[in-house]
């Protein structure tokens, strides 16, 4: 742009905009992997492939692994051969453990459906007849970072785009004001930002991770002090027609499609993010609902976003990996789940009375689950073999379970799940044909569930 006696960077640098955001990860662009976008706006709303059940999807990640035995899949032949060595129901986990390990908390069934749902998750338990539990998930490797990777990328290395990245890509987004795709977590879990990257998508598809949710902290340096907003749009105006001037001399330039984009999404920000993230904005008896914390204010915001458009929201229930105990799993699952049990129930009474459960689909669970064996005294290993989540609305049947694990729970056996058929049918109740969703890179499509996937159809409405 040197016609004009400025760089692109130097404008970039010296605009007067103010938009400190575009530090922000999920607003500025991935530039060393960004693709064309053909649309003008590429977060407009989009036709989707057939009439979708849900609009948006809630992901509550429990990150580090909750144990299947000790939340939703009780195992009472467990609790009869407590002490005894596996023998042949043994599968080989990351590490070696010991004798089978009963679960320290007991099940209780809850609502006219009778499913059973362990002692530490009474206000869940409540919601269980608007919950789909699946007892038969299964994923690759016992490993944090490959699981993380696979339940939200759909590839164990990181090098595809996120589950929300796919999303907004093929739906777009309700609201302009905001970001399509919003991660909630108060630091970073294990391999951070990789876990809600586009990868080789456009920029403007990743996801925006919000740490801080303080309205006046929640995105650093949104408003501009200096200048009005009608000065601010004058300005970025005069910035897009120098960036097209350069466009048009140079044909084609991902990188700078992405930061046009990141640069209007962070000025249309100024107008609805504050209010979007603040929860003091609801009413006492709704705040007091959710119960108190970073997680229970994440569910609350998670809540607001999906009311004002967004396309999905990824609550991580705290950095590193929370619920990863190898041991003394009853006092670390026991509180863990006094931190969430509340909160979730909230949400899920709470979209439901505002009639946003029908259109919104909520996913509970982690990476992978944990062995029915002890490791050490009184904690357990990681295990892929077999474990669960939960679904609620969004087209979700509610009051049921699918599949099942052994009588130990450590191998998923019955109406066997794996990642690629959970994302099938998630992307299904989105109104996505999996195999359609596709993105030319590198010489091939590439899609979330790569060559594989089978919609779960038995659990659909």
């Amino acid at each position: 742009m040197r016609d004009f006696g400025i760089s692109r960077r130097d404008m970039l640098k010296s605009s007067g905009t103010g938009l400190g955001v575009l530090g922000l990860a999920g607003i500025l662009a991935n530039e060393a992997r960004s693709a064309p976008v053909a649309s003008a706006n590429p977060l407009a709303p989009k036709v989707a492939h057939f009439p979708a059940k849900a609009k948006h999807v809630i992901h509550l990640f429990m990150n580090g692994g909750p144990s299947q035995v000790d939340t939703f899949d009780p195992k009472p032949e467990l609790t009869k051969q407590h002490g005894k060595q596996a023998g042949s129901a043994g599968l080989k986990t990351e590490r070696k453990t010991g004798a089978l390990y009963k679960s320290p908390f007991s099940f209780k069934k809850y609502g006219q459906s009778g499913i059973e749902v362990s002692e530490i998750f009474p206000e869940i338990g409540a919601c269980i007849d608007d919950i789909c539990v699946v007892r038969s998930m299964h994923t690759n490797i016992p490993n944090h970072e490959p699981g993380l990777l696979l339940m939200t990328c759909g590839n164990t290395q990181p090098i595809r785009p996120s589950m929300g990245s796919w999303l907004t890509y093929g739906l777009g987004t309700e609201n302009q004001n905001l970001p399509g795709f919003v991660v909630l977590c108060p630091g970073k879990p294990v391999v951070g930002p990789a876990l809600w990257n586009n990868s080789f998508l456009p920029g403007v598809f990743q996801g925006c991770h919000i740490q801080n949710l303080d309205p006046k902290k929640v995105i650093e340096h949104i408003r501009n002090t200096s200048v009005s907003a009608s000065t601010q749009r004058e300005q970025l105006d005069l910035l897009n027609q120098l960036n097209g001037l350069h466009k048009d001399k140079r044909g084609s330039d991902d990188q700078l499609d992405a930061r046009i984009q990141s640069l209007e999404i962070a000025y249309r920000m100024q107008t609805e993010a504050q209010e979007a993230f603040d929860v003091n904005r609801e009413p006492v008896k709704i705040r007091d609902a959710y119960g108190k914390g970073y997680f229970a204010d994440a569910c609350l915001t998670a809540r607001r976003l999906v009311e004002r458009g967004v396309r999905m929201v990824q609550v991580f229930y705290g950095s590193g990996q929370p619920w990863d105990d190898h041991g003394e799993v009853e006092k670390g699952h026991r509180a863990k789940a006094k931190d969430s049990d509340k909160a979730v129930a909230a949400l899920l009474r709470d979209l439901k009375q505002t009639g946003l459960l029908d259109e919104t689909l909520v996913l509970w669970g982690g990476e992978f689950g944990r062995t029915p064996t002890s490791e050490g005294a009184s904690g357990r290993d990681h295990n892929n073999h077999g474990f669960s989540v939960w679904m609620a609305g969004g087209g979700v049947k509610g009051g049921m379970t699918y599949g099942a694990t052994d009588e130990f729970g450590f191998a998923a056996v019955d109406k066997k799940v794996h990642i690629h058929d959970l994302h099938a049918t998630i992307l299904h109740l989105m109104g996505i044909d999996h195999e359609k969703l596709t993105y030319r890179y590198s010489g091939r499509d590439f899609r979330l569930t790569d060559v594989a996937g089978t919609v779960v159809k038995d659990i659909l409405k």
